[in-house]
């Protein structure tokens, strides 16, 4: 069983900075990784402390893990002042992963935005690793403006992937950028699915807001409570249940999710805080 007190040194081998808030770590650890894709890490910074936060790598991929982040405090102050080079520690995998076994034969539906990306990238990559499992992939990626996109260079190979549909949108586009796809929030993209709601998942990931109301339009749509997958990362901290700044009702999303359906968590207090 693995030590969820043990913490794997990595190094960092590659830094991306995908837009002005958000950088992408890479990194090699001593050992390889097994985690199940929607699971968390927490990252140590020596000297610093740790936080949690989701590989966006596919789960196939051990001995490598790229790491999102974006800049929203103290910690991530420092990851994003970290460099190639420099070592920090890895502990985990931890909590619930995506039910891929329920999305086998379906038609998924993946729908995110900003950091929110980052985990719906390891659910993507892990899907087009055994892409011919599901009968098709729909795509759906929000940001605040071209600027603020994330996973840029890989955008445009997802475009043009023969089995997956992959469309972007941005909220607003600043004087003087360039943007040729859709504009609006994210949930203007769910007129471009041609997937049947009834019996098929949908998969969201995002800001609290953007999770509310793309979870209330797929509703809308047909989806069925129990076939809409949330991933609730957004005040997760120790990852053992005991700081409590991740309660929700009667749940915790570091040990009893993130992963959740929505069915699940629905009547509970401050889901979308």
């Amino acid at each position: 069983m693995q030590n969820p007190f043990e913490v794997i040194p990595a190094e960092i081998y590659d830094v991306k900075q995908e837009s002005p808030l958000i950088r992408t770590l890479s990194l090699k650890p001593e050992k390889p990784i097994e985690f199940q894709t929607g699971q968390f890490m927490e990252l140590t910074i020596p000297g610093v402390g740790e936080a949690p936060f989701t590989p966006s790598t596919s789960h196939f991929v051990k001995d490598k893990m790229d790491i999102t982040i974006m800049k929203t405090g103290f910690m991530t102050e420092y990851v994003h002042q970290a460099k190639v080079g420099d070592k920090v520690g890895l502990r985990g995998p931890f909590g619930t992963n995506y039910p891929l076994d329920k999305f086998e034969g379906k038609d998924l539906l993946i729908l995110g935005g900003g950091c929110g990306l980052a985990p719906l990238r390891s659910l993507f990559l892990t899907l087009l690793d055994e892409v011919d499992r599901y009968r098709s992939i729909t795509f759906l990626a929000g940001s605040k403006s071209p600027k603020d996109c994330i996973y840029k260079d890989a955008a445009a190979g997802w475009k043009k992937h023969p089995t997956v549909k992959f469309h972007r949108a941005v909220d607003v586009v600043p004087e003087g950028e360039k943007w040729d796809e859709d504009v609006g929030v994210v949930t203007v993209l769910l007129k471009k699915s041609e997937i049947d709601p009834a019996n098929n998942p949908a998969v969201v990931c995002g800001p609290p807001v953007m999770m509310k109301f793309g979870t209330m339009d797929l509703l809308k749509m047909g989806y069925k409570e129990e076939n809409i997958y949330l991933s609730m990362e957004k005040k997760m901290y120790c990852g053992h249940g005991q700081c409590r700044h991740c309660v929700m009702g009667e749940y915790y999303a570091c040990k009893h999710g993130p992963v959740f359906p929505y069915a699940q968590i629905k009547d509970e207090e401050a889901i979308w805080e």
